[in-house]
């Protein structure tokens, strides 16, 4: 049967967690005592927060922890009326078998205020018979009234060892042929995020037995480090027209958005051998042609605009 690694592998109990110990040991004392504040996880995508709290869920209500939990993705129903009808319906009814249910809105931030209005007043009414878990990115968006209600839990972004270590468990479970050069592939273009590591893995892994960095890139739909090393490099030797036909190869040819080309080039910037003082300029262009990117203008237009900005580095 297919499965999706990322589910596959996600933690199943708060022992199985990477890295965030700082959280883990917390929530394995309200685990332990068979009790919960509420709670509000913070940080970025895909470093654990919904594997936390799932993960928690499990280790309070064992097998009948389904039952007991109601998960909502806020922002698919983030109005008000989601608020007061299904997750107060969910709220008010007694578990059966244990002291409380637990609700977890992942997304919480996209809530609009009327509906975090309408959240405080089911948090106080219902603290007998249920215990919410908000998910966010930026906990600034929760209004402070729930975050005054809430024990807060800031998650950290993964380490490089960290996403190593997972890459690894799911190759040797999955007996992936994976090359060195292809982890850390994956580690660069996740940048921390354990969801796009599971999915690049498993998409490299049908596209070819041998997974390397190249095929990561290509699967990943990034741009290889190295061609855009090589472009920037022909510019800055006063090689435009090599520059340029080396650009149209990876944006015609390998059909790589604007966007991707050019946070590529910006990590490139700092390995170039020029001074700092240009790197500052040169990075500065960058953020200017990608505002022009995003604008709606030419990706082809604007990057070719870029490159004649490294050319005018020499001169």
């Amino acid at each position: 049967m297919f499965e999706v690694w990322a589910e596959k592998y996600r933690p199943k109990s708060l022992n199985e967690m990477i890295n965030q110990k700082h959280v883990v040991e917390r929530l394995k004392a309200f685990a332990k005592d068979k009790n919960i504040p509420h709670c509000l996880f913070s940080g970025r995508a895909g470093v654990g927060k919904t594997a936390s709290a799932l993960s928690l869920s499990n280790d309070l209500f064992g097998k009948k922890w389904r039952q007991n939990v109601l998960e909502l993705n806020a922002s698919d129903e983030r109005g008000i009326d989601v608020i007061r009808n299904k997750v107060k319906d969910f709220a008010r009814t007694k578990s059966i078998d244990n002291a409380f249910k637990i609700i977890i809105l992942d997304e919480a931030d996209a809530l609009t205020r009327d509906a975090q209005q309408a959240l405080r007043r089911t948090m106080e009414n219902f603290t007998r018979t249920a215990r919410f878990i908000l998910i966010c990115n930026y906990s600034s968006k929760i209004i402070e009234p729930i975050q005054s209600r809430c024990s807060v839990f800031r998650f950290r972004s993964l380490s490089d060892d960290d996403v190593r270590k997972y890459i690894e468990r799911i190759a040797k479970s999955e007996n992936l042929g994976i090359t060195k050069d292809g982890i850390d592939a994956i580690i660069k273009i996740s940048e921390g995020d354990l969801r796009k590591v599971s999915n690049i893995l498993q998409a490299s892994s049908i596209a070819n037995k041998k997974i390397n960095a190249d095929v990561v890139y290509d699967v990943a739909s990034q741009a290889k480090p190295k061609d855009v090393s090589e472009m920037l490099n022909f510019a800055l030797k006063g090689n435009f027209g090599n520059a340029r036909k080396k650009l149209h190869d990876i944006v015609l040819i390998q059909g790589l958005s604007g966007e991707d080309v050019i946070k590529e080039v910006h990590k490139q910037i700092f390995s170039l051998e020029i001074s700092e003082q240009e790197k500052i300029r040169l990075i500065d262009k960058t953020g200017e042609y990608d505002f022009r990117i995003t604008e709606g203008g030419s990706a082809l237009i604007q990057l070719e605009a870029l490159l004649a900005q490294f050319l005018a580095v020499n001169k």
